[in-house]
């Protein structure tokens, strides 16, 4: 979760410039691109063969040859039979003994934004993703972004971290304002569950040491006067995020095409928005039908459900369509101390009181009415839940909406589900209720989970794809919180690895198919979109992605670093390397 996804957030950067970006360039009266899937006599557009075909499909059988025809796979198999159906017309794509998978489902991340943070925001983060490794060249990079920037403007950045500095600590307003004195600055923590404001946002904002903490969200002041700190949590981001000026419609869709340019290099072909609403609905459709965006994409809902959401589940078409409801952030996150949970953290932040466990952002009472009315209405509900002291009451929630309404094949989900236990795991088994976990975690913060804030044992558990192994979990990496790669979201589900080279819960590791199955068919099943993606078979889209290497049976430590020589969406190629 981002505040640039947050409702209030959402609404202070994006204002009403999606509005304008649809209502300029969507047709009045929007069709379904995809064509019919083709007569199995007609024969094929394309025929892509000579390669590793891992289909992901029923007992994962693999294939040596695939066959297009009008945006759909019609057939799968061996080349000899593949290429007898091969006419003068079709084109012959020899892979040259690469490996095809179908194309990678992102199950949670939030476009646009990765492409508007990296136009527009300083880039805030630590190595190997950015630069900075302590305060002085964060306000380095802020200071070179507010050196361009005109009178009235706010100067952004994005993806600190500051158990990444070399101080330890967070930035202040006062280090903020070595950047600027006269330009309001706003500088996101790479978890998007906080941040720090210089000086002049703060009097803008009206922030004093008499604030009260708004619901949901914590003020940061000094223990020793009082005085706010800079440091805004969860919900008080928005004190500063309702004045950031918004992005023009121009912004936003050189933001979009930046985000596709991003995913697409990563072979995905369809990615699952957190968090939305009509307008950004609009603007998707008006992206992919002019050629901005070239991925497919299934949008969860925000908003208030108690107050009536503005589209029906379902609603679009195969490139873009709603699919549940998603980005309710009941917790924050474990790495911002923010994560609800059952025992205390294990290293406490200063300022933090003995026995502290974080919070949720609302109260158990309002998360159970609200995955009632949005299990009543027939949504699948998709809720963000990180400590596991959060895990209890989302399940509370669900099993109570469940046995009101009554069972049905409902596919609710945890989003991050990052220190589920093993009770809660059984429980989510009996409830039908699965996960999608950020898995990269082991990776961007493994080494800070376990000598931090959650200790060694619990945080060997983080993640725990073994013990779910029962489950039809997917995998996600929450961009822009970290970039875009579901091989290295795989590379992470397999090997377990630290940025220090520590390996975090060897036992909690799963084979390379299992991981793939996580970030394909797996992630298309969440959806309910298992028919139409997510493995290659005939009927299917061609959404296909080529790789250099057959991830299963290179190293795998090396998973991560295949290279993605082209992606294929409906049939056409929208990336090569």
């Amino acid at each position: 979760m981002c505040i640039l996804c947050s409702d209030v957030g959402r609404r202070a950067v994006l204002g009403g410039s999606l509005a304008a970006v649809a209502g300029a360039i969507l047709p009045a009266a929007p069709a379904s691109a995809e064509q019919p899937v083709a007569e199995r006599a007609a024969p094929p557009d394309t025929i892509y063969h000579g390669g590793h075909v891992l289909t992901m499909a029923h007992h994962d059988r693999t294939a040596e040859a695939i066959a297009v025809r009008g945006g759909r796979i019609i057939a799968v198999g061996s080349e000899r039979r593949i290429r007898r159906l091969a006419t003068a017309d079709t084109t012959l794509v020899d892979l040259k003994g690469r490996t095809v998978l179908p194309g990678f489902v992102d199950a949670h991340s939030h476009a646009p934004y990765p492409g508007l943070v990296k136009l527009y925001y300083a880039d805030l983060s630590s190595p190997p993703v950015g630069a900075v490794t302590d305060i002085a060249s964060l306000v380095s990079a802020l200071k070179a972004k507010a050196d361009t920037a005109r009178a009235g403007d706010w100067v952004r950045g994005w993806g600190y971290d500051q158990t990444l500095l070399a101080e330890g600590r967070h930035p202040t307003a006062a280090d903020l304002d070595r950047a600027s004195g006269t330009l309001p600055i706003w500088a996101a923590h790479t978890n998007g569950h906080m941040g720090v404001a210089n000086s002049v946002a703060h009097r803008l904002a009206g922030i004093t040491r008499d604030t009260p903490n708004p619901p949901g969200g914590v003020i940061g002041k000094d223990p020793a006067t009082g005085e706010p700190t800079g440091l805004l949590q969860e919900a008080a981001q928005n004190l500063v995020a309702r004045l950031q000026p918004s992005f023009t419609p121009a912004q936003l869709t050189a933001g979009a095409k930046a985000t596709s340019d991003l995913y697409t290099a990563a072979g995905v072909t369809t990615s699952v928005i957190a968090g939305g609403g009509a307008d950004l609905y609009a603007a998707l459709g008006a992206w992919q039908r002019t050629g901005v965006t070239a991925f497919r994409s299934l949008l969860m809902l925000s908003g208030d459900p108690l107050a009536g959401l503005p589209l029906p589940e379902g609603t679009g078409d195969e490139w873009v369509r709603v699919s549940g409801f998603g980005e309710s952030v009941y917790d924050g996150s474990i790495q911002g101390y923010t994560g609800y949970l059952t025992e205390p953290y294990h290293k406490l932040a200063e300022g933090l009181p003995a026995g502290y466990r974080g919070y949720t952002n609302y109260s158990p009472d309002v998360l159970k009415a609200r995955v009632d009315k949005l299990y009543a209405d027939g949504y699948a509900v998709r809720i963000h839940g990180n400590g596991d002291a959060a895990i209890d009451d989302l399940l509370d929630a669900y099993e109570s909406a469940i046995a009101k309404h009554g069972r049905r094949d409902h596919r609710l989900r945890i989003e991050h589900a990052q220190t589920a236990r093993e009770d809660q795991l059984d429980r989510m088994r009996r409830l039908g209720v699965q996960a999608s976990f950020f898995v990269s975690h082991t990776y961007y913060w493994g080494d800070q989970h376990r000598d931090i804030f959650l200790g060694p044992e619990r945080a060997r558990r983080i993640s725990p794809l073994n013990s779910a192994r029962d489950h039809r979990y997917s995998l996600h990496l929450d961009s822009p919180v970290v970039p875009q790669s579901p091989l290295q979201a795989a590379w992470s589900a397999v090997n377990r690895t630290t940025r220090s080279g520590k390996v975090l819960g060897p036992e909690q590791r799963v084979t390379p198919l299992r991981a793939l199955r996580a970030v394909t068919i797996d992630s298309a099943w969440q959806h309910f979109e298992e028919h139409s993606r997510g493995s290659i078979e005939p009927g299917k889209l061609a959404d296909l992605v080529v790789l250099a290497e057959n991830p299963l049976t290179v190293r795998p430590h090396r998973i991560k670093d295949i290279e993605v020589l082209r992606t294929i969406v409906g049939g056409r190629a929208v990336h090569s390397a």
